[in-house]
This record gives structure tokens, C-alpha cells and sequence, in this order.
């Protein structure tokens, strides 16, 4: 089976030059270069990329989880076009546009159906700290347990709750200490002064691990018995990634916050913190200043890229969708994971993930040594275009 359409060797001319420019002009720390990475992207659909010297590719990432009904999907496509003639900007707080009303009162439906409430914010880790603060203000206590392996974005507050040591040594003497961390799967015995417990149903970034099944409702019951509050980061597992709506659907767990991004939007960023009513109204009544708000919040495009990508998830029934083809992937690989969040341990799956660029597809490597070889393609992925890219791993693995 021949999919992609390789022009030249890989990175092409073009990327290459592309790449050397960028080293002058962008943090150094930011886009790894070497002689076979990176491409630049020229345009996608699908699941299909093309870079800047005309490579075809297959892409097994979504973008790192965002593009969960394809890229460029032409519906959310529409939508941010529509808008991009009337409204560019509102002012979220003060005022604001009628989209973010819609988009709030769609995801409440989505989440916890009633008497809930939206916080808007732009990326997963503003969704987090959001989180974060909303638990200090209802419990009055600043401790967060949190979980070895777990990833919950680099900004200072998500940083002092993602785990991995590579992130945080840097800045270890600027993080804040009121976090604890458990090994992920154990339930914590005290909860000395804390008032939340943040988790990833399944982590990503950690190396798709899901945890024992009786993981998530004990750590229901420990939050209820303590008085304190469950937070679900669900902003890699949200939107039907692993075949569900939620995640934590695959447990019956209902949390008091859950945080939701990445596919959100279809492409634009959006995030947002959504929560109980009784838990969210523990934040102080506007009297015409926000104590948390940010600029763009419920930016106009993003709202119209968000419900139309809500939108197409349910016309395409992309939870269905994801949980057959995941179980399609299980049948030829033995992957972990649910849905189309699956991930397979290769052992360097860094070096992997360069072999499978020269063969036209796109892949990165996850879990804390990069031993895990991640397969989190759009949901709309065709079953052809996945076999092919099952047939290149099985050969390379």
C-alpha cells in the first residue's frame, strides 16, 4: 500500500533552509534541528500534511491531540471564515460576544448537563491553573496532590504539578510547594491541608498509562470523605479521544473540575475550566473587575472554531469512531491505551519517530525516557490510511 508521496529525501531543501533561518531568529530551546528534523508544514487535511518542498505525510499526532476532526476540517473551516468577516475581537470580560455564551452553555451540556459553570482561558495549562485557583478559593486550603508521570503544562502554576523532572529543574527554586506528588494508580491515605487532587484520567505525556480500574472512583470517594475536590485534566483525553466524550466516562467518574483544550477549538486555542455551580460560585461576583481573565478570552474565532469542531464530533460520532478503530489498532499491535489514545513501548521511540519521517509518517515519542512510540492520529483518519502506517511501524518495530 503507497500513500504518501515522498518528492525528495527528508527534511527537502526547502525545510532545511527554512530550519537554518529559524535558529537565528527563535529561542534556541524551543525546535530541535538536525540533519533529518524537522519538516515545516505547508498546509493539512485529513490526516494528511504537506510540507514545504511538497512531501506528502500521514499524520499519527493530530497535532498533538487538537485536530481531532482533521485538519483544515472544512466545516470548522467555514465557521472561522463566516466570523472572520464580522469579528475578529470582543473584550471577554467586560464585553463580550454572543458565541461565548453558546459555547459556554455547550459545554456545561457536555460536562455536567446543569448548574455548572465556564471559565474561558486558551491553552491547557491556563485551564489548570484556573482549576487550581477555583479549589483554593472554595476550600480555603493550598495543597494539590498530583501524580508521578503526570503532564499538565509548563506554565509556573501547571509546572508545579506536571512531575517530570526535565521541566521542572530549571526552575525548581521559582515553583511553588504546594504540590504533592503520588505514584499514579495509588490512592493517597491523608490529605493534610488540601484542598484539590489533580489528575489525568490516562496519562499522555507520561507514556499513555491508564490506570487500574478502581483508580479513579476511590479517588471519588477519598475527595468526599476529605472534603476536598476532584479535578480531571482531560485536556489531552477530552472530546472523544479515547472513545468516550470524557475519559473518565470509561469510570462513571463525575470530578467537581474538569480542564478541557487541544480539540476544543479544531485548530485555534481555547481551554477552559468547567465546574460544579456550587463549587464555581465560590468565586467572588464580578463588580467590574475579574480577578482571573486574560485578554483573549472566548476570543470570537476561537468560540466559532470550538462549537463547529463540537459540532462535527457529534455528526461524525467520532467517540464510535475512535473506539473502533482503537480496537482495530489493538488487533495489529500491542498497544495501551483506549480509542485512538494509544501508545506502544518501543524502547527509543525517539529514533523510531525519525525512521518513520523518511517513510511519511508523523509520530512523537512520549513517557518520560521517550520510550513510548504515541498513536493519536485525527479521529477521521481513514481505515486505508491507518493500515498503511500500521504496515510501515510493524516493519520498523
Amino acid at each position: 500500500m503507497s500513500l504518501p508521496l515522498l518528492r525528495t529525501r527528508i527534511p527537502g531543501p526547502r525545510s532545511r533552509a527554512l530550519a537554518r533561518q529559524l535558529r537565528r531568529f527563535e529561542s534556541r530551546n524551543v525546535t530541535f534541528v538536525s540533519d533529518r528534523w524537522p519538516i515545516f508544514w505547508q498546509r493539512a487535511r485529513g490526516a494528511n500534511v504537506w510540507d514545504a518542498d511538497g512531501n506528502r505525510y500521514l499524520d499519527l499526532t493530530a497535532g498533538f491531540g487538537v485536530a481531532s476532526v482533521g485538519h483544515t476540517n472544512p466545516r470548522v473551516a467555514a465557521a472561522i471564515r463566516n466570523k472572520t468577516g464580522t469579528l475578529l475581537h470582543a473584550m471577554g470580560d467586560v464585553h463580550p460576544n454572543e458565541l461565548k455564551l453558546q459555547l459556554a452553555r455547550e459545554l456545561v451540556k457536555l460536562t455536567f448537563r446543569t448548574n455548572a459553570r465556564v471559565l474561558f482561558t486558551n491553552t491547557g495549562a491556563e485551564a489548570v491553573e484556573a482549576a487550581l485557583k477555583t479549589a483554593a478559593i472554595h476550600t480555603g486550603k493550598p495543597g494539590v496532590i498530583a501524580f508521578r508521570g503526570a503532564y499538565h503544562g509548563l506554565t509556573y502554576g501547571a509546572l508545579a504539578a506536571t512531575s517530570r523532572e526535565f521541566f521542572r529543574a530549571p526552575f525548581a527554586e521559582q515553583l511553588g510547594k504546594f504540590v504533592t506528588h503520588m505514584p499514579f494508580g495509588r490512592v493517597p491515605t491523608t490529605a493534610r491541608n488540601c484542598g484539590a487532587v489533580l489528575v489525568e484520567p490516562i496519562q499522555g505525556r507520561g507514556g499513555i498509562i491508564v490506570p487500574p480500574d478502581d483508580f479513579l472512583p476511590k479517588l471519588r470517594r477519598f475527595c468526599d470523605e476529605h472534603g476536598i475536590l476532584l479535578i480531571l485534566d482531560e485536556v489531552y483525553t477530552g472530546f472523544c479521544r479515547t472513545g468516550r466524550w470524557f475519559a473518565c466516562q470509561h469510570w462513571g467518574v463525575v470530578s467537581d473540575l474538569i480542564c478541557v483544550g487541544k480539540a476544543l477549538g479544531g485548530g485555534l486555542p481555547i481551554s477552559a475550566c468547567i465546574g460544579k455551580a456550587s463549587v464555581m460560585d465560590s468565586w467572588p461576583e464580578s463588580q467590574g473587575e475579574a480577578i482571573h481573565t486574560s485578554t483573549f478570552l472566548g476570543n470570537p474565532l476561537a468560540c466559532a472554531a470550538a462549537l463547529a469542531s463540537i459540532a462535527e464530533m457529534k455528526r461524525l460520532k467520532l467517540d464510535r469512531r475512535a473506539r473502533e478503530l482503537g480496537v482495530h489498532i489493538q488487533k495489529r499491535l500491542p498497544v495501551r491505551g483506549k480509542g485512538l489514545m494509544l501508545g506502544l513501548e518501543v524502547g527509543d521511540a525517539t529514533a523510531l519517530c525519525e525512521r518513520l519521517l523518511q517513510r511519511g509518517i508523523i509520530a512523537i515519542p512520549e513517557g518520560e525516557r521517550g520510550e513510548v512510540l504515541g498513536l493519536t492520529p485525527p479521529l477521521t483518519i481513514t481505515r486505508r490510511e491507518l493500515d498503511f502506517c500500521l504496515d510501515v511501524i510493524a516493519e520498523l518495530v
